[in-house]
């Protein structure tokens, strides 16, 4: 729901072209980052420079969307935001380039990481709050972010042969000077909830909390924590995997990933009227087992098969919940639910995921080579008992309200069903 007026709407055109031109620099950067280190020498740092995310996550994604809830234009901080991942990214790079030291080197990413880890959630709330039916219209908007995600993966691999260079890091910091600007075209978004006094808990961001009192978000929001564990080990671990079997263009290979991803948002809308909510997260936690499985046969048709079916793993499970959110919790607390997301998502999950994945691929090694199915079958065990704890604890309630309304009775519009 959203409290702007019609005339105050920003075309579709406009809102599919800001998502894809944030998620391009995305994949540009993401993609070949595990490749693009070991290239330098630097593979020891992967796992490192990844956690970098996590360890944001933790910092800024809830004080940011806390000040757009309550004080900032999100346009405004969408702006800011972009130019400083895009000086910041530059940095990281050069850091590289010239052979600084390894803290040097992991200092930059975690500056870079903290400004970079809230545009996700800023670009996904200014979209929300943009539409009138985020059931019908976020699904095929967010396929022009897998779209520009995959361009990004191509211009990498086909234009700039830059799978394992700089030059994409580089590239990608050019392109968020781009969005920055993307941001002076949309109407501006004015603060949800702007209040004269907040208490040090609002101010941070971390009233968020309370959404977990609702025991269907509560679920919800930790399966997606959960998730991002064996999910964090997907494009790191299979471009290492797709290299050492020989692939050449492996950013672009791994951009079939988003050829489904972009189908399934389109028909996301007709799914999620036909089938309850618990057997769609279910069907896609569900995928990844199989998709991790595949990886495990350890052949470069195989993996191809699982990588394609990664954005029925994603879409219905991560896009899924962003829609659950933006449905059954009070505008107000938009970008603050968001926010919580990503933080459980990219902090607590990505954490866990990128560590415990650089532990286990190191463990998986034998005589200087990965035991790739013995790697991806913990992977896939690990994604089984994910599934196994959302279809006993996810229940579904007829009702449930936003933290708002445990001290005011709701209105009828604010009661929604569950399935």
């Amino acid at each position: 729901m959203s409290s702007l007026s019609p005339d105050a709407r920003a075309k579709p055109v406009s809102l599919a072209i800001l998502f894809l031109f944030t998620a391009m620099p995305m994949g540009m950067w993401n993609v070949p980052l595990a490749n693009i280190f070991a290239a330098y020498g630097r593979s020891n740092l992967v796992p490192w420079v990844l956690a970098t995310s996590a360890v944001a996550a933790f910092i800024s994604p809830l004080f940011v969307g806390a000040l757009a809830d309550q004080k900032m234009s999100a346009n405004r901080l969408m702006r800011w935001l972009t130019v400083g991942t895009a000086f910041s990214l530059a940095l990281t790079c050069t850091s590289l380039a010239y052979g600084w030291k390894d803290g040097w080197v992991l200092l930059c990413a975690q500056i870079q990481a903290l400004i970079y880890t809230p545009i996700w959630s800023i670009a996904g709330s200014i979209i929300f709050s943009q539409l009138r039916d985020a059931k019908k219209q976020f699904g095929p908007l967010r396929a022009f972010a897998t779209l520009g995600w995959m361009m990004g993966c191509w211009i990498v691999s086909l234009v700039l042969k830059a799978d394992a260079s700089l030059l994409a890091g580089y590239t990608a910091a050019a392109l968020w000077l781009g969005v920055a600007g993307l941001t002076f075209t949309l109407p501006p978004i004015p603060p949800g909830d702007a209040m004269q006094k907040r208490t040090w808990t609002q101010t941070l961001g971390l009233d968020a909390l309370t959404l977990l009192r609702s025991s269907d978000h509560r679920v919800v929001f930790i399966t997606a924590a959960l998730y991002s564990i064996p999910l964090a080990a997907f494009y790191p671990y299979t471009a290492r995997h797709l290299k050492e079997l020989g692939v050449e263009n492996v950013s672009a290979t791994i951009s079939l990933a988003q050829t489904t991803e972009i189908i399934s948002m389109v028909l996301l809308s007709g799914v999620l009227s036909l089938f309850r909510l618990k057997w769609v997260f279910l069907a896609g936690i569900g995928v990844c087992i199989v998709r991790y499985g595949m990886n495990a046969q350890d052949s470069i048709g195989w993996i191809k098969i699982g990588t394609t079916l990664h954005g029925f793993a994603y879409t219905l499970y991560f896009i899924t919940t962003q829609i659950y959110l933006e449905d059954r919790i009070d505008p107000k607390w938009r970008v603050r639910a968001q926010a919580l997301l990503a933080l459980l998502m990219g902090g607590f999950g990505n954490l866990i995921g990128y560590l415990g994945g650089g532990w286990w691929h190191a463990a998986c090694e034998v005589n200087g080579r990965t035991d790739w199915s013995r790697f991806w079958w913990g992977e896939t065990i690990l994604t089984a008992a994910v599934f196994l704890f959302f279809a006993f604890a996810y229940r579904g309630k007829r009702s449930f309200h936003s933290p708002a309304e445990t001290q005011h009775p709701p209105s009828s519009e604010a009661v929604l069903e569950v399935k």
